[in-house]
């Protein structure tokens, strides 16, 4: 997917800090990520990854020194959450546990948890409030993630991957603008792993930006451009793929000695 230089970014920080319990959990942060720009955002635990989503999805306020807008989305500074929601994909493990151990129990199927996408609910669907179209298009996100034959099978029923692609296609059915995915391959096995991965590659070759949250060097597809390295609420670097993405810079980020290989378009990290 090629950057539309007229295309507001999805995301601009200038400035941006957010201080919960009164301390900073993010800094000062100065981040863009274009339209079309495939973005990594790596970090180990507890360097701000949940709070810069959470900018981005508006549920964490921030400030900014010199009074100009600290995060603008989509080249807007208020937004409606209501408004913004559609335009946002989100998939995460805490998703994930909210739809299968959550108030649904999981007791719900792959066609109700996609439809509740459109609804703004987790999980739950009034009848009444589906319509025709609706369930069309749900049955298009399921088919485009692979996961048709899932509708009606119940979530709790569904192995670990079978349900993230079922939340994938939960997040796609609004066509956002930006898929934004939170450390998306915990639990996952090595083969469902890859299946996931090579799904979000799709996505990103075909018209939605992909936002990557994660500590694992081996969850950055090829498709991603954009490397942000951030570390106890700041960013620590920032640029293309190839230039953040080495032994050093990875060695300072998890203060620990880590090796890197490269295979191909892939990386892959060794402490």
């Amino acid at each position: 997917m090629a950057r539309n230089p007229d295309a507001q970014p999805v995301l601009k920080l200038t400035d941006a800090t957010v201080i919960k319990n009164g301390v900073p959990v993010l800094n000062g942060l100065f981040l863009t990520i274009c339209a079309g720009q495939h973005t990594a955002i790596l970090g180990p635990n507890g360097a701000g990854k949940t709070s810069l989503i959470n900018l981005l999805t508006c549920q964490d306020a921030a400030v900014a020194a010199d009074g100009l807008p600290p995060v603008e989305i989509f080249g807007g500074s208020r937004w409606n959450i209501f408004e913004l929601r559609p335009r946002i994909g989100v998939v995460s493990h805490e998703l994930h546990h909210r739809f299968v151990n959550g108030n649904s129990e999981g007791f719900i199927g792959g066609e109700d948890a996609v439809l509740s996408g459109m609804l703004g609910t987790y999980g739950i669907v009034r009848k009444d409030a589906v319509t025709d179209s609706m369930r069309a298009r749900t049955a298009e996100a399921l088919e485009r993630v692979g996961a048709l034959h899932l509708r009606t099978k119940r979530l709790n029923e569904m192995s670990t991957g079978e349900a993230r692609r079922v939340l994938i296609a939960r997040a796609l059915v609004t066509a956002p603008k930006a898929l934004v995915l939170d450390e998306p391959t915990a639990g996952l096995d090595l083969v469902a792993r890859q299946r996931f991965l090579e799904q979000v590659s799709v996505i990103a070759r075909t018209g939605t930006t992909v936002v990557l949250v994660t500590h694992h060097v081996e969850d950055i597809i090829p498709e991603i451009e954009q490397v942000v390295l951030l570390k106890k609420g700041r960013v620590a670097r920032a640029g293309d793929k190839r230039s953040i993405l080495t032994a050093s810079n990875l060695t300072a980020l998890f203060d620990a000695p880590i090796a890197l290989d490269e295979r191909g378009s892939r990386y892959f990290a060794r402490a």
